[in-house]
């Protein structure tokens, strides 16, 4: 994290260099990005934001000097790559995975401390005063996961690696690393040449989206009492119909159909299936 920009319109952003090295924070990698990579998370992050999908943005690429080694496709044939930085750009890239690690930690203050700030910046409807926030902060996390999710579905795009440290909690794709467009309608796209199990399959999505709400839950609870955990895991329940009321909106625009009619979703799945045959 390079530091907090904020433009003339009075619009805070964070700014991210990705590839430029290691971190405190690395995984046993060197830090580095291949220019290849770069290239497609600058692009696709642009183009999604102007398909109308919540997104962060690229604002500039630069080639690295630095070699990078890498097995493209995890078959043992390592390869020497150039490397460049992207700086990109959210309004915010904490995650599901920043609260559920200090959670498991059992570092409560801390994850109190850094929930209320979250809040307090980028839930703006929250008022920091109501005792429910908690409770409203999973309200709206859960309802915008399933609004994203819907949008990917929308135009046929897959994350390649849909856990918790990649989904975003102000609901904006994240991450760019394995990722596909599907050319035609299969539901068992794969974009991840590592996804040897499929996990993360495009007709995984939506339930790969709950499963990590339903660890964003886990992280909440110890802040919550007996009545709001009971009340967020009838929120965590409503996620399904959330998705699909927004899903069968979207597709319904794209096929031009007006006003209510109960053959709408039979239309939508029927023609889903002819896609799939074709």
């Amino acid at each position: 994290l390079v530091g907090v920009y904020t433009n003339r319109h009075g619009e805070r952003w964070e700014l991210q260099l990705k590839g430029s090295g290691k971190t405190p924070y690395s995984r046993n990698g060197d830090g580095r990005a291949v220019l290849r990579s770069s290239v497609r998370e600058f692009l696709c992050s642009e183009a999604m934001h102007y398909l109308g999908i919540p997104t962060s943005r690229a604002a500039s690429l630069v080639v690295s000097d630095d070699d990078v080694w890498r097995d493209q496709f995890y078959n043992g044939n390592i390869k020497k790559e150039r490397g460049a930085i992207v700086l990109r750009l959210a309004k915010s890239w904490f995650r599901i995975g920043s609260l559920e690690i200090l959670a498991h930690s059992g570092e409560l203050d801390l994850l109190r401390r850094l929930l209320d700030f979250i809040i307090q910046e980028h839930f703006p409807s929250i008022p920091m005063n109501d005792s429910n926030r908690y409770l409203e902060f999973f309200s709206t996390v859960v309802s915008e996961t399933a609004n994203l999710i819907s949008l990917w579905m929308s135009v046929g795009f897959a994350h390649g690696v849909c856990n918790t440290d990649n989904f975003s909690l102000l609901s904006i794709t994240i991450d760019y690393g394995p990722f596909g467009f599907m050319d035609s309608y299969d539901p068992n796209f794969v974009p991840n040449t590592s996804d040897d199990e499929r996990r993360y399959k495009i007709g995984n999505q939506a339930s790969v989206g709950q499963f990590n709400l339903s660890k964003l839950l886990q992280a909440l609870k110890p802040l919550l009492d007996p009545r709001q955990k009971q009340l967020a895991s009838q929120i965590l329940k409503g996620y399904g119909e959330h998705y699909y009321s927004r899903f069968t909106e979207l597709f319904k625009t794209k096929l031009g159909l007006l006003g209510e009619n109960e053959n709408d979703n039979y239309l939508i799945a029927f023609l889903l299936k002819v896609s799939l045959l074709c």
